[in-house]
């Protein structure tokens, strides 16, 4: 049993590093910390997926007499596509924080739904 569990140790880092992340953005008040939980949830995620496309032994699909095993290259191709969206998403998330911080004075939950409600400041 050790042994199924130890050969899928990538599969154990991505379920700790998606369950980090979804901590960060549901617990967390501060807006630049929940925008660094959906970072790490969205780069376990990636990992997850480039994993899964790698065989081992595996070479790039170039048909050539010397290889019969090849890896799938289409998993990296698309989480390229997910890299440069998150970091577009990222980059709005912090435009935002800061339109927020000018608007309310502050980056915390909590504090910024007081003084929408006007039951605080």
């Amino acid at each position: 049993m050790w042994d199924q569990i130890s050969s899928h140790y990538n599969y154990w880092l991505f379920i700790v590093l998606m369950m980090i992340g979804l901590y960060g953005v549901i617990a967390r008040g501060n807006l630049v910390k929940k925008i660094i939980g959906l970072n790490t949830f969205q780069a376990s995620t990636i990992m997850l997926y480039i994993s899964m496309g790698k065989i081992e032994g595996g070479t790039a699909p170039i048909l050539d007499a010397d290889f019969s095993l090849y890896s799938n290259p289409l998993p990296s191709v698309l989480m390229l596509t997910a890299i440069v969206v998150g970091v577009a998403t990222t980059a709005l998330g912090l435009a935002l924080v800061v339109r927020i911080k000018e608007a309310f004075g502050t980056i915390e939950e909590d504090e910024i739904g007081q003084s929408l409600t006007g039951t605080g400041r």
